[in-house]
């Protein structure tokens, strides 16, 4: 069956690492940021605002993982991949050998490693990036 929703497993995955804040701040890469880490927001922010606009925002990088790979993956590995390219951009997404893997094989244990390449900001290997690319492999490989 074809997977092009996330899931609750990948929807708790990128809250948990998202955070919620209710007040504007600069993310890790320097981008204002509200909420789950939207990029755009209203002036009055509540934490239902917040999971409304999150998944208003996920339909859109659902809808990018769906069209770039295979309809062979599973929801976890949907929903790994969707967490990723939320937090990344879909051009990353796109352009990355992650992908191509995923395209040619979804259980090739490497791509556990194509995961982990993508944990820097700024030129700067971080540790909560590290932390989020094992779990979105784990999850992936799950």
């Amino acid at each position: 069956m074809k997977i092009t929703k996330i899931a609750s497993k990948g929807l708790e995955l990128i809250k948990s690492f998202e955070g919620l804040r209710l007040k504007p701040y600069l993310c890790s890469a320097g981008v204002p940021t509200i909420g789950y880490g939207n990029t755009f927001y209203e002036n009055k922010a509540t934490e239902q605002r917040a999971v409304e606009l999150l998944a208003w925002s996920l339909s859109g990088f659902e809808q990018y993982v769906d069209s770039y790979c295979v309809d062979t993956i599973t929801q976890n590995q949907f929903d790994a991949l969707v967490s990723f390219c939320y937090n990344l951009g879909p051009a990353n997404l796109k352009s990355s050998t992650l992908l191509k893997k995923v395209n040619a094989n979804p259980n090739d244990p490497t791509i556990r490693a194509e995961f982990l390449k993508w944990n820097k900001a700024g030129g700067r290997a971080l540790a909560g990036l590290t932390r989020r690319r094992t779990a979105e492999a784990d999850l992936y490989f799950s």
